[in-house]
């Protein structure tokens, strides 16, 4: 019998839905494609994310698509427009956590099957000329912070693509035409740092 492909279920905002560059660049995309080359079979995904989302939109919009588990794989990154719209850490941490509950639950209620990305920090891009960056630094740090602490918390699987937006995230070649999101390389990058988590889940 031949074995039924993988289902994978990606969450998010901006960042998930690629904004700024072919459907087939966007780190989701690129995920799968670096999973088949390592022996998996995985469905393409199934993407419910929109520039500008904040947490408590993505959670409408879930219940509005009604996405149908369980998923083999459930990606989940959100956080960036609450951060950037005013929210604190404490505000943010259990819409978050809400969140994570429910991935969870599209993953079979198991959480080794979520895996989180951290937020990037925009405040390397050309978009935060001008701005405090190193405040903006501070807060991306505490959100992820809150990340981290319910990861841990549910034993979900976590990829950090925050550093690489630090390293990268001035570099124009890094960036899509609006100097905020990135362009094609990066997502690449971040595929690459999701897919040891992403593996382990999908290959077992």
């Amino acid at each position: 019998m031949t074995e039924l492909p993988g289902r994978y279920l990606a969450l998010g905002d901006s960042y998930t839905i690629g904004e700024g560059v072919a459907a087939a660049h966007r780190w989701p995309a690129r995920l799968v494609a670096l999973l088949r080359e390592a022996g998996a079979a995985v469905e393409d995904p199934e993407i419910v994310a929109r520039t500008g989302w904040t947490c408590e939109q993505l959670w409408a919009a879930i219940d509005a698509a009604r996405p149908c588990g369980p998923y083999t794989l459930v990606s989940l990154l959100i956080g960036v427009n609450d951060q950037y719209g005013g929210a604190t850490p404490a505000e943010y941490a259990p819409r978050f956590a809400r969140l994570l509950a429910r991935a969870t639950e599209f993953a079979g209620g198991n959480a080794r099957h979520v895996l989180v990305l951290s937020i990037p920090d925009w405040g390397m891009t050309p978009f935060a000329n001008g701005r405090d960056r190193p405040a903006i630094a501070a807060a991306i740090d505490a959100f992820n912070d809150v990340i981290r602490t319910a990861v841990l918390a549910v034993g979900a699987r976590f990829a950090n693509v925050t550093d690489d937006s630090r390293r990268a995230g001035s570099e124009l070649a890094m960036l899509a035409a609006d100097g905020l999101h990135p362009a094609a390389p990066m997502y690449e990058r971040w595929a690459r740092l999701a897919l040891p988590p992403a593996a382990e889940i999908v290959l077992g």
